[in-house]
């Protein structure tokens, strides 16, 4: 195997992984998202059966030193649930020691990043992944600094507090708070889970553990809730691992699913003209730039699975749908449940197939919103 590298995969240019980055560096001082050179994926015998994490598939992961920083993240249940006309596979990602998704993304990272030697990282954020960075560094007793919208409900971000991080409020816009995390990466390490390849590799494990759910097998159809991408990407790269190693003779087909208040991926995907975003239920897909586009729309393509866009009211009516069958889940992830029921109707994907919704986040994350729909005043 060749040594593994990061890789700006619009160049083809690597670095070497042992000297800790977290982006490449362009001419003019441009800032390049990067992901990793190529692993060679695992077989079953690679997993380690005894470890009840998402560390049972060390061995698909780069190498680390030492000990993980691991909470039990990973192993989800996969749950059938009749929506929309057809069953689906619904993936309880939430069931997760911070309560979403992307503890995965932390784990692996912070665990890789403090075997490098960092010790103090920098995270932008006001809801699950600043959450998530949090608890991980204060689990492996990393300091963490979390810059957020001044205009952030300070509910937000108690979470984060409750961990020990440093919340500092940035005046302005969510893309203000992100603009002002790059220029505070000059302080103290930038460990983004949207810039950070690292957290790609934490999020792939899904892409494994859906493969191990499934006898060792992979879906027809797997539908992520999008944003950023990180979980469209994760099972892009996790599939095409297991791909190369012979262990699936296909991709599932992958659907980004994404609110129509702000669905740049989906836009750019369906051939649609862009839209100036506007406030979603769905906040935490509500990225109006996300610097992984081209990437992310590689593996809509590769895949040959596609894109959804779904209304406030679809939402809605989707997360109040699932609540009413014991899933209690954010309006966020919720939408992947509608988009299953819109690909149905269309014909796209149909009810005798494999397909696997992922939701990402607990209900006891948005109880506003989720009040909201049901008329109540808290």
């Amino acid at each position: 195997m060749e040594t593994l590298a990061y890789l700006d995969p619009r160049s083809g240019r690597t670095w070497p992984l042992d000297v800790p980055r977290w982006c490449g560096d362009a001419p003019g001082g441009e800032h390049l998202p990067l992901l990793l050179t190529d692993l060679p994926g695992i077989a079953p015998g690679d997993i380690d059966r005894g470890e009840r994490s998402l560390w049972r598939y060390r061995a698909a992961l780069p190498p680390l030193k030492g000990s993980p920083i691991s909470m039990g993240e990973g192993c989800t249940p996969l749950v059938p649930r009749s929506f929309g006309g057809a069953t689906a596979l619904l993936k309880c990602e939430w069931f997760m020691p911070t309560g979403s998704f992307k503890d995965r993304g932390a784990s692996v990272m912070l665990s890789l990043l403090r075997a490098q030697g960092i010790d103090a990282v920098l995270e932008d954020s006001s809801g699950n992944g600043g959450a998530a960075i949090a608890a991980y560094a204060a689990a492996g007793g990393i300091r963490a600094k979390i810059m957020v919208p001044a205009s952030t409900s300070p509910a937000k971000t108690v979470q984060s507090r409750a961990s020990g991080a440093e919340i500092e409020l940035v005046p302005g816009t969510r893309q203000d708070c992100a603009d002002a995390a790059l220029r505070e990466a000059a302080n103290i390490f930038y460990a983004s889970h949207n810039w950070h390849p690292f957290f790609l590799e934490g999020t792939k494990t899904l892409a494994y553990e859906l493969w191990e759910d499934l006898s060792f097998r992979a879906p027809d159809n797997v539908i992520v809730p999008c944003g950023a991408g990180s979980n469209v990407l994760g099972c892009g790269i996790g599939f095409a691992e297991l791909l190369r190693a012979g262990q699936i003779d296909r991709l599932p087909r992958i659907f980004a699913a994404q609110p129509a208040h702000c669905a740049p991926i989906a836009r750019e995907f369906l051939g649609l003209d862009p839209a100036e975003p506007q406030p979603t239920i769905a906040e935490g897909t509500a990225i109006a730039r996300p610097i992984r586009m081209r990437e992310c729309l590689g593996v809509l393509q590769q895949s040959q699975g596609g894109a959804v866009m779904l209304s406030e009211a679809e939402i809605g009516r989707a997360c109040l749908d699932l609540a009413r069958t014991g899933i209690y889940v954010e309006p966020t992830c919720a939408q992947a449940a509608a988009a299953f029921a819109k690909l149905l109707q269309a014909g796209t994907i149909n009810a005798a197939e494999t397909t696997v919704v992922v939701l990402t986040g607990s209900g006891l994350k948005a109880t506003p919103r989720i009040a909201e729909l049901l008329g109540l005043t808290l």
